[in-house]
């Protein structure tokens, strides 16, 4: 394989890192939503909680996003 293509097959690898991270994503507001229909008076306390949560899990896609970028444009 010549440089390009093992650059290219590093991208591919990196944005792998995206789907662990829907999935968590997907697990908070589920649990989320599960815990909010048991129990309403919670609502506000678990949806700020559901929201950190979410940028927690997001951030670990948007830095694989980067890495991507970084090795497509810099690298």
């Amino acid at each position: 394989m010549d440089a390009s293509a093992m650059k290219y097959l590093a991208i591919a690898i990196t944005m792998l890192a995206v789907m662990p991270s829907a999935i968590g994503e997907g697990l908070v507001v589920a649990h989320s939503v599960d815990g909010i229909a048991r129990n309403p008076e919670v609502y506000g306390k678990l949806r700020t909680t559901m929201i950190l949560g979410c940028s927690l899990v997001e951030t670990t896609a948007i830095y694989a996003l980067l890495i991507a970028i970084l090795m497509l444009f810099v690298g």
